[in-house]
């Protein structure tokens, strides 16, 4: 079986006036099927860079990306999106909900675009939104949820197609320490009952240390870490 994430010489460099900044450099790196890995790193380290080029969202980088044996880094818009919606999930610091659309829907409308049946993915959403406490709130909109619970709305539509690999970008940055660690139980949780690999980019030590594998970004290199 081919491992989910296979990254080779990535590297990314950023150009001000006649300085160059090397925010990536070389980076190498394998995420296995079911396995969790944290991304240890102060703000400011690359690590939203990183997962920007892992998540086809951003051009510019050199090196070699592979998705489930796919050569993905030179892919056109086209193909790009392919991978994403076929193969990604994403859950970000913001959760960036669609306001005008309650829970449930904004879990099922992803599965929409990827060619779902309504009713499956109502149940798909039921079943998810179910898992992580929000069985009581499918038809509350985004306004009407409290920060932890539209995390969780947010994690939900990331695993609805179910993905081959999650990708977090701090995903509990904005919430308290409590509220953080509640939403972190139950994102592990369900990721790995759902047999997800997930990418998380983190600057919590303690939380990055519940993952199955820690890698620290350190001056654009990753260092494993014990």
């Amino acid at each position: 079986m081919n491992n989910v994430l296979e990254v080779a010489g990535l590297s990314r460099s950023f150009q001000q006036g006649e300085v160059t900044i090397d925010v990536l450099r070389g980076i190498d790196m394998i995420v296995a099927p079911g396995e969790i890995v944290a991304l240890l790193g102060p703000s400011g380290s690359g690590k939203s860079t990183l997962l920007q080029a892992v998540g086809l969202l951003e051009g510019g980088f050199e090196g070699s990306i592979r998705i489930d044996g796919e050569e993905v880094s030179k892919l056109d818009a086209k193909g790009r999106t392919r991978v994403r919606r076929d193969s990604m999930g994403f859950v970000y610091q913001f959760h960036h909900l669609l306001p005008d659309f309650n829970a449930s829907e904004n879990v099922v409308l992803p599965q929409l675009i990827h060619g779902t049946a309504r009713g499956v993915a109502e149940e798909r959403a039921a079943s998810l939104l179910g898992a992580l406490g929000l069985g009581h709130r499918l038809t509350h909109r985004p306004s009407q949820l409290s920060g932890g619970e539209q995390q969780r709305v947010a994690v939900g539509r990331a695993l609805a197609n179910k993905p081959r690999l999650v990708l977090a970008d701090e995903p509990t940055g904005n919430l308290d320490e409590a509220t953080a660690d509640k939403v972190l139980a139950e994102f592990l949780r369900l990721v790995r009952g759902e047999g997800s690999a997930a990418l998380v980019a983190t600057h919590n030590e303690r939380l990055a240390r519940q993952m199955d594998r820690v890698l620290r970004l350190h001056e654009g290199k990753l260092e494993p870490t014990a």
